[in-house]
């Protein structure tokens, strides 16, 4: 039996990268899968990609409003939640010495105020024992230059995680960090061209590559299903050892 037979499962941010690879995953092992994403086109064609299992429903995961109008239409279509990605994120170097209101509020809202609203509004739909993954990085607990307030959320996120299973666990709802460490996407490639990631990334990888998103899509399935079952608060670091050295 596939491992997500009968689910509902929600991914923000899954144009493309990590949320995509993820949906697509969730829905070979038999989920039904509503993917989000700002740009309509972009999420229309990952959806047609994704096939039949797949709902897209354009949302600024940063307002309220966007969220609540996912979380009705999820309600209406599905009635309920088993898997919950919160996924989309936002990322720019700016070293300390010129950090700006805009970089600061762009990254925190993505990153961590969207995560908390995100969660907290679909409480409502979120099955008994249903597994909420949010997307990590690395980044939360290693330093990389230029990167300070891009850490310092996602260092916000995995702190956020420890208290909300207390306050969530008569629910038996699940909350896990999955955290990956230097991947091939899109948004990597607009941070670091092409032609420097040799240089920049994949040397300092004792697994001697850049992850995929596929590898943090099957690490976000185990995540999701009840392999992981007495996983709760956990970060599960994917980063072919970067950051173990």
């Amino acid at each position: 039996m596939s491992k997500l037979s009968g689910k509902v499962a929600v991914i923000t941010g899954a144009n493309s990268g990590i949320g995509f690879a993820a949906a697509k995953q969730f829905a070979d092992e038999g989920a039904k899968v509503f993917i989000t994403g700002r740009r309509q086109a972009e999420l229309d064609k990952s959806a047609a990609a994704i096939g039949s299992a797949a709902t897209a429903v354009r949302t600024d995961v940063t307002k309220l409003a966007d969220l609540d109008t996912l979380y009705a239409q999820v309600e209406a279509e599905a009635g309920k939640i088993d898997v919950l990605m919160l996924n989309a994120a936002f990322a720019e170097f700016v070293p300390v010495g010129e950090i700006t209101e805009e970089h600061y509020e762009a990254t925190f809202n993505t990153n961590v105020r969207a995560i908390i609203f995100g969660l907290q509004k679909a409480l409502p739909l979120l099955s008994r024992g249903a597994s909420v993954i949010i997307t990590g990085s690395i980044a939360g607990f290693s330093g990389i230059p230029n990167f300070s307030v891009y850490g310092a959320t996602k260092g916000a996120l995995r702190a956020f995680v420890r208290s909300a299973i207390v306050d969530l666990k008569d629910r038996g709802i699940r909350i896990n960090v999955l955290s990956p460490g230097h991947t091939s996407t899109p948004a990597l490639d607009r941070l670091v061209p092409v032609e420097f990631q040799e240089a920049a990334l994949t040397s300092t990888v004792p697994s001697g590559r850049l992850g995929t998103p596929e590898d943090m899509a099957k690490a976000a399935l185990y995540l999701a299903s009840d392999d992981s079952s007495y996983v709760n608060g956990a970060e599960l670091v994917v980063d072919g050892g970067v950051k173990q050295i």
